[in-house]
């Protein structure tokens, strides 16, 4: 059963912006960190950003000023506003939770920014 599932992928055009949201599809309790990982093409899959139940937030510096993360603790959803996307930007983004010393994530939701 898919735990975590992710929508808002796409295709868009350079300097376009899309919004990524992910939410459980199970009871999740005690989620410390909910976050967004992408993985680009023939590269390993890396921190886009995450954010702390007390609102900590940190960004991978190709993204900082342009990604946006937000998350809504009572709908155990996240978000992730990506403006003045780049073609680099273009990858499978997946969506991360830690709750309880385990790890869930989402199967993934492609994004891809043409130029």
């Amino acid at each position: 059963q898919e735990q975590l599932v992710e929508s808002g992928g796409g295709l868009v055009q350079a300097g376009g912006s899309l919004r990524l949201s992910c939410a459980a599809s199970v009871s999740i309790f005690g989620i410390t960190v909910m976050g967004w990982y992408r993985q680009v093409p023939d590269k390993q899959r890396e921190l886009a950003a995450t954010i702390t139940g007390g609102g900590s937030i940190n960004y991978a510096d190709s993204v900082k000023g342009r990604f946006t993360i937000s998350r809504d603790n009572d709908k155990n959803t996240v978000y992730l506003q990506m403006n003045s996307l780049k073609p680099e930007d273009t990858g499978v983004y997946y969506c991360y939770f830690y709750a309880n010393f385990v790890g869930y994530w989402g199967k993934g939701t492609l994004v891809t920014v043409s130029s």
